[in-house]
């Protein structure tokens, strides 16, 4: 007899407390928002709520909620399906696709085991150059997750257990905790530098357009540049010193790459026609904005090419069960968001209270005030792309409203959403794949992180914010 699945009935306790009171508030709700747009939204936060909590997935808390918003009757079957329309949701799986791609034909193996052999002689080479191969894929895969769970850690792994350091044994940080942790912050710094590089970047972007800011690919590289490139040559070198590997010469590791390039042989068909398609992904991606072809359309091509070369199979699309998740929880999140603009004034409400409080201040200073509890909200979010969807656009409106440049204002609260999942080991797919690994702990996890918090919110927020303006933006 097959027993049933777990279940913790304890985690919805929270939400549910949270969004029943909302609900039975409704007479003394603030004026200017509708009953309906108050019932919405006590089961939106009801929902983010039960996004920290996890009684259920994400997918599984999504799909409840959007049955609420149904049987309540605050929007119709009919108009509700439209949720599962927007695009973002469906280029992201897309990406997840692509990800298996690299992961299926060895490419991405390949390419870091390449460059293990040619960087490796020292612990912190190993560092940048796994850090690099991160950094390199990064433009033509929106799935951070697969980035760094599918390509880099294992490679990781097998590195840190070629010394000796084993998760779970006390050998942790001969190599391995720094390897991994520092592999966290490359994927942080990879996904603050492209626009294509990580979900929640994506659905920044798409919420920006939807308020009439576009953002271009090239526009978010060059904002993102300086910052960035500082982040990556300095950022493994901290980690290094803050958190140093027991084993600082690694010189079996250019061996070990040799024998590892060896066994795979040649480059097989698999893998030139994946990079050609990857190729073809890249290209079209940084052209998308000036040919006027979609980048969703783009990742959707990417796959069709997998499909029709035989690189992925039909199952294997099926059997991706990230992506099709994403299509669900994300397109739902994305729905119930987008109502609350027009059902109620409910975010109208919330952009008149957060800009009657800090009504008259420097539009600097309002921008400061902005990224900073957006990136320290963080700490109350286990998904970066659920945390845009609550709070991208609202900011967005109030430091347009507040006379923010408002290119400047999308493109920063845009990086930010990318920085701040360098916070805790739940942030974002990255952060759970790689705590999972075994080898850092939650203590040294959540110490390091807070420490280089603020480096990141000095270098994006003060060198970045700089940068922009001599470049126009």
């Amino acid at each position: 007899m097959k027993s049933l699945a777990k279940v913790n009935y304890r985690g919805f306790i929270v939400p549910v407390v949270v969004g029943a009171l909302l609900w039975l508030l409704t007479a003394v709700r603030p004026a200017g928002i509708s009953v309906n747009g108050w019932h919405l939204f006590a089961i939106f936060l009801a929902t983010i709520i039960a996004c920290i909590t996890k009684p259920l997935p994400i997918v599984g808390v999504s799909i409840i909620s959007y049955v609420l918003i149904l049987l309540t009757g605050l929007v119709k079957m009919k108009f509700a399906l439209t949720a599962f329309a927007d695009s973002t949701p469906w280029m992201i799986a897309m990406a997840y696709m692509i990800a298996r791609g690299f992961v299926k034909t060895g490419l991405g193996r390949r390419i870091a085991l390449i460059f293990v052999r040619n960087f490796g002689k020292k612990t912190l080479g190993l560092g940048y150059s796994l850090a690099l191969i991160d950094l390199l894929v990064a433009p033509a895969t929106p799935s951070n997750t697969a980035r760094s769970g599918g390509i880099v850690l294992p490679i990781i792994q097998s590195l840190s257990e070629t010394f000796g350091s084993k998760a779970g044994d006390g050998t942790e940080k001969k190599i391995g905790s720094y390897l991994v942790y520092n592999e966290f912050h490359a994927n942080t710094i990879s996904s603050s530098l492209f626009m294509t590089a990580s979900a929640p970047n994506v659905a920044a972007v798409g919420l920006a357009a939807a308020n009439g800011v576009h953002i271009s690919w090239f526009e978010w590289l060059f904002a993102a540049f300086v910052p960035g490139l500082i982040a990556f040559l300095v950022v493994p070198f901290i980690i290094y010193k803050m958190y140093p590997p027991e084993i600082k010469e690694t010189p079996n590791a250019k061996e070990w790459a040799e024998d590892e390039l060896t066994k795979m042989g040649k480059m097989s068909l698999a893998e030139k026609l994946m990079l050609v398609v990857f190729v073809i992904s890249l290209v079209l991606w940084m052209l998308s904005s000036f040919i006027g072809l979609d980048a969703t359309l783009v990742a959707f091509l990417a796959v069709a090419l997998l499909l029709l070369t035989g690189i992925l199979t039909t199952d294997d699309v099926l059997h991706e069960k990230g992506a099709w998740n994403v299509v669900v929880w994300f397109s739902i999140l994305i729905f119930m968001a987008s109502q609350l603009s027009v059902k109620g004034g409910v975010i109208h409400w919330l952009q008149l209270f957060i800009k009657h409080s800090i009504k008259g201040l420097n539009p600097m200073l309002v921008m400061a005030i902005l990224v900073l509890v957006y990136f320290y909200s963080h700490y109350f979010f286990a998904s970066g792309t659920a945390h845009v969807v609550a709070m991208y656009a609202p900011f967005l409106l109030i430091a347009q409203g507040e006379g923010v440049p408002v290119m400047f204002a999308a493109i920063m609260l845009g990086i930010t959403g990318a920085i701040y999942q360098s916070t805790t080991h739940y942030s974002c797919g990255p952060a759970t794949a790689l705590f999972a690994s075994g080898y850092v702990k939650q203590t040294e996890w959540w110490k390091m992180s807070f420490v280089l918090g603020l480096f990141y919110l000095v270098l994006y927020g003060v060198i970045g914010g700089l940068w922009m303006k001599v470049i126009g933006l």
